[in-house]
């Protein structure tokens, strides 16, 4: 029979040095999400409009 392999054991360390994808676009999300929003708004106002 195999014996029970440890999980933490096939970890690389490289991921520590690796930069985080969240962390690296979370700077702009203050600017962006407003900014996207007011876009669907519009968009979903003249969807509106131009179905009635």
């Amino acid at each position: 029979m195999t014996q029970p392999t440890d999980p933490t054991a096939s970890v690389s360390h490289d991921a520590a040095q690796q930069p985080d994808v969240v962390d690296s676009i979370a700077h702009a999300a203050p600017l962006i999400l407003p900014i996207v929003g007011g876009v669907l708004m519009f968009l979903l106002a003249f969807i509106a409009v131009f179905m009635a």
